[in-house]
């Protein structure tokens, strides 16, 4: 480890945040808490503009590394680093971290509530850098605690059943997922997940795991499958996955709408961002043998989630699901790219536009999300804590700016051209087309549901009769604005300009495909 190290000091400004919050106790209210939080978040998007500002978008692999020594006698390393896929997490993290903190507060929101969220910070920038599957874990499962808590104490009615859901769905994905890795740890002594990968495309891994565990007659490919498939569990819970799915509608709806915001817009990230990090350098002969199953399963979340959205009326139930639908997209143009790993041009033109199209959608889908939420958050504190999209109507002469901002973000998550989402769905419908056809050729049902549900709520909320009771109801104001125009403008600007991603992501995509076809 050497020079200044930035990922390090990004990753733990936060928690310092929170320590000093917490230390400060009942001598500060929520209003001052939040505006102590909302300077440490401040430092830590400083810092992670300065890891974008060194960050070589015409180098491929790891850039920035820390390394050193942590347990010797366990063959454990401090190891992180940053490459197009991380430092796109990196900044959408620091970008809806304050934008959480910002958007309307539970009324009985103390110190602790802002301290919480500055540990969730932690944890997920811990999450999007680390490089070793130990501290990699350590991360995964800090970010889970705050998470839990914030539900816990200041959500809905039913915050107390949705929270425990939620803990107990995550929590046995992880055991699973800890499980698989320490297998993996077992048979190859390490933890690094370049050297975990790397002995996998060799063929040597799993030969080990079989002759550590006693399992030599067990064929090879099936211990592999078993242990794919605990790993799998935890991202399939995590992002989630049909039918992993069910802890997700009760907490989303009973969670504080600006905790909402980070539960959709990051911590569903984690998922997909494990799937590419961990489970398809390691696991990616399994999920070939898997391929048919594992699309199908990306079609029926694709095309549930969005039915479950059509029938909800309860906006953050609508949106909750919706979320499910969008990240769905992202699981089938990675198992279309799993079908087959041979890197000719054809399918590392097909594979190239499916796998951008992926990390865009995570990227892109944050934006929108936390947008979409944060507004919901605005509606909720001008109506005493209604949404129901038919407890109003006609906000559009009432509202224009809310309803204006609201409709954009709206559009862009139905995926209008122009707009961001668009051209994220594009390359991912693009890339698996040309890989399969079935599995994309289903999902489309999807995007025809969500089209008609997203339709529905812009016609019930901002379109025809208004609802006399919210005549008054005051439009944004200028703390709001500050956080609803830049999220604007980055849509606006990723529509009309994605190469400006796609030049920082494009190397990395390139490296992780060769890396694939070399292992065949």
């Amino acid at each position: 480890m050497s020079g200044l190290p930035i990922i390090s000091l990004m990753t733990i400004t936060p928690l310092l945040g929170a320590v000093w919050i917490w230390l400060q106790g009942s001598r500060q209210d929520a209003s001052a808490a939040t505006r102590v939080g909302l300077r440490f978040t401040a430092v830590t998007f400083a810092w992670a503009a300065l890891v974008g500002w060194q960050f070589s978008a015409e180098t491929s692999g790891l850039q920035l590394v820390e390394q050193g020594e942590w347990v010797p006698t366990l063959n454990l390393s401090y190891h992180v680093g940053v490459d197009g896929l991380s430092l796109l997490m990196i900044w959408l993290t620091t970008l809806l971290i304050p934008v959480s903190l910002l958007a309307a507060r539970p009324r009985n929101a103390s110190h602790h509530f802002v301290a919480l969220i500055l540990l969730l910070e932690t944890g997920l920038l811990g999450t999007f850098t680390a490089m070793n599957f130990f501290h990699w874990f350590l991360f995964w499962e800090i970010s889970l605690i705050p998470a839990f808590f914030l539900v816990r104490l200041w959500g809905g009615p039913k915050s107390a059943e949705a929270s425990v859901q939620f803990f107990v769905y995550t929590f046995v994905g992880s055991v699973g997922l800890l499980l698989s890795f320490l297998a993996l740890f077992a048979a190859s002594g390490t933890f690094e997940f370049a050297q975990l990968a790397e002995q996998a495309r060799s063929g040597a891994l799993f030969a080990s795991i079989a002759t550590y565990l006693g399992w030599e007659d067990i064929p090879i490919k099936w211990i592999g499958v078993i242990l794919f498939s605990l790993a799998f569990l935890g991202v399939a819970v995590k992002v989630p996955l049909y039918p992993f799915h069910t802890w997700l509608p009760s907490t989303y709806a009973e969670a504080p709408t600006g905790i909402t915001l980070l539960l959709t817009g990051l911590m569903s990230k984690m998922g997909v961002y494990a799937l590419l990090r961990l489970i398809v350098p390691v696991f990616g002969a399994q999920m070939q043998l898997l391929a048919s199953p594992l699309l199908g399963l990306a079609a029926l979340t694709i095309i549930a989630s969005a039915f479950a959205a059509y029938q909800q009326r309860d906006l953050k139930r609508i949106f909750a699901y919706s979320s499910i639908n969008h990240l769905g997209y992202c699981f089938l143009g990675v198992f279309a790219i799993m079908q087959s790993q041979d890197l000719d041009a054809v399918w590392v033109s097909h594979s190239g536009a499916a796998l951008n199209g992926v990390i865009l959608q995570m990227f892109q889908h944050g934006i929108i999300a936390g947008l979409i939420f944060f507004l919901i958050a605005q509606l909720e504190s001008r109506s005493d804590g209604l949404r129901d999209r038919d407890d109003f109507g006609g906000l559009r002469s009432v509202v224009p700016v809310y309803s204006t901002s609201l409709g954009i973000a709206l559009f862009a998550s139905l995926g209008l051209p122009g707009l961001s989402a668009f051209i994220g769905e594009f390359l991912i419908f693009k890339g698996a087309f040309g890989l399969t056809k079935w599995a994309p050729a289903l999902s489309t049902i999807g995007l025809l549901i969500t089209a008609v549900f997203i339709l529905g709520v812009i016609q019930k909320l901002l379109t025809g009769p208004m609802n006399k009771k919210w005549d008054s109801m005051p439009d944004l104001q200028a703390r709001e604005k500050w956080v609803v125009y830049p999220a604007i403008a980055l849509i606006l600007i990723f529509g009309i300009f994605p190469q400006l991603l796609i030049h920082v992501i494009n190397p990395t995509t390139l490296q992780f495909l060769a890396a694939l076809g070399g292992g065949q």
